[in-house]
């Protein structure tokens, strides 16, 4: 992400258009662009509202000595804290313009200092992130809250004191129906490795949720700003190690002790949740009914070029990006559509399903790995994916593609959001997936032996 100013905001009398096309893994994807025209009636030209647009300063940390991770953690989660309580002043009204950046400014200039003092006392310094403490506003369509509940979401965010400006916007809905299928599979080469093996883990029926992320933000509580379903490992929180959770029970049936997570999915209904005054819940601007999904699916697929090799244990891979609205779209990569219309998937709109469809995210996961690391500083250089014919780029060996997909049974009509940051306005676009290998050795390898066999197992 290039750098940015501290500028005055400004806004325009149209509404950003979140656009970007992005194939990857050989999917196709549909980028809708527009405003409020594009919304789930046709809708009329709307209000907007403003956000905070900060660089991701953690995208930019690509090495991190031993010695400084903890200092370099803590610093991360702080500016995510500054941030999020930066957006809560503003959606409340209690700051604007440029002095609200003047502040944010003055506090990400001290902790990205205290983060490049602690790498450079053991070793290079990072001079670039140095630079990316001024934040901007970011214009964007505004929530259509007499949509939701008919302003009833407003009133229980305003008793729980949960900030009220969060969308999502009417313009972030499209009739699934209106997409052209866009859906594209790499050929498979003649040693293909076509089998596919499955962990049955439930759709969290033990109501673990925490706003914590283990792999971004260890040791810090609600390091998400969002709330996250669990489904597998049953200890997975921000203080868990590879030790506790190798220690752990699982939900999967197969003794798959991985951890798998995401953002909840919440109906806009203006209902209080149990977490409706908590952290990553009400207090991150994260209201209504939290939804079960009605189907979760775990499944490791092969290599459309040659046979795949076994994950190590603990690699931790993310999927996605949290904060794409404000980063952009180049690591987006949850899907959306709609049971009966999966050939047609959307990356920065939800779905607007018909009657007896069911909504649907799907994510793929990164299936290049570099052979020697677990996770990297930026927890995205260590896995990459293949490009459009498959391949892996060199230095990278095809490990089993990991592949979710969740159901969720939505009213036509009824507005629903994925749980985001504050200030990203959950926007479906910033929907993603986190991953931790936690098999055993002898389960990856049956699981590498079903795939490279083109058996399917389950």
């Amino acid at each position: 992400m290039s750098q940015k100013g501290h500028k005055r905001p400004r806004f325009s009398n149209k509404l950003l258009a979140v656009v970007s096309a992005l194939v990857l893994g050989g999917g196709g994807v549909a980028i809708v662009a527009g405003n409020a025209s594009a919304g789930q009636e046709g809708g009329r030209a709307g209000k907007v509202t403003a956000t905070i647009d900060c660089p991701d300063v953690g995208e930019k940390i690509t090495a991190v000595p031993d010695q400084a991770k903890t200092q370099v953690d803590e610093g991360l989660a702080k500016l995510d804290d500054q941030v999020a309580d930066a957006y809560r002043r503003l959606a409340a009204g209690e700051a604007k313009g440029d002095s609200l950046l003047g502040e944010l400014k003055q506090q990400r200039d001290q902790t990205i200092n205290g983060m490049a003092d602690a790498i450079g006392r053991a070793g290079q310094p990072p001079a670039e992130i140095k630079s990316l403490s001024a934040c901007t506003m970011k214009e964007a369509p505004a929530a259509d809250d007499a949509q939701a509940g008919g302003g009833g979401e407003q009133n229980a965010a305003a008793k729980s004191g949960a900030v009220q400006k969060g969308g999502p916007a009417r313009s972030d809905f499209v009739n699934i129906t209106k997409i052209k299928p866009n859906v594209r599979t790499p050929a498979a080469a003649g040693n293909a490795s076509k089998g596919s093996f499955s962990s049955q883990c439930g759709r969290n029926e033990n109501g673990h949720f925490n706003p914590d992320n283990v792999i971004v933000a260890p040791g810090v509580s609600n390091g998400a700003h969002h709330m996250h379903d669990y489904v597998g490992n049953k200890t997975t929180d921000a203080f868990s190690t590879n030790d506790s959770l190798a220690g752990s029970g699982t939900t999967c049936g197969n003794g798959d002790q991985s951890a798998y997570y995401w953002p909840v999915l919440r109906l806009r209904d203006g209902k209080a949740e149990k977490d409706a005054k908590a952290p990553g819940g009400g207090q991150d601007a994260n209201v209504g009914t939290i939804l079960q999904p009605k189907q979760v699916s775990i499944t490791f697929k092969g290599s459309p070029v040659g046979k795949v090799t076994a994950m190590p244990r603990f690699l931790r891979i993310i999927t996605g990006d949290a904060k794409a609205f404000t980063n952009g779209n180049a690591n987006a990569n949850a899907s959306w559509s709609c049971t009966g219309f999966e050939n047609r998937q959307l990356k920065d709109k939800y779905p607007v399903c018909p009657k007896g469809s069911d909504v649907v995210r799907t994510f793929t996961f990164q299936s290049c790995w570099d052979g020697k690391n677990v996770d990297s500083a930026n927890h995205r250089t260590h896995v990459a994916f293949p490009d459009k014919n498959g391949r892996c780029q060199k230095g990278f060996k095809a490990i089993p593609q990991l592949v979710m997909r969740l159901t969720y049974g939505v009213a036509p009509g009824a507005r629903f959001a994925v749980d985001s940051f504050p200030e990203q306005l959950h926007k479906p676009v910033t929907d993603h997936d986190d991953f931790i290998n936690v098999m055993s050795n002898g389960l990856m390898n049956k699981a590498v032996s079903c795939i490279n066999d083109g058996r399917t197992c389950r």
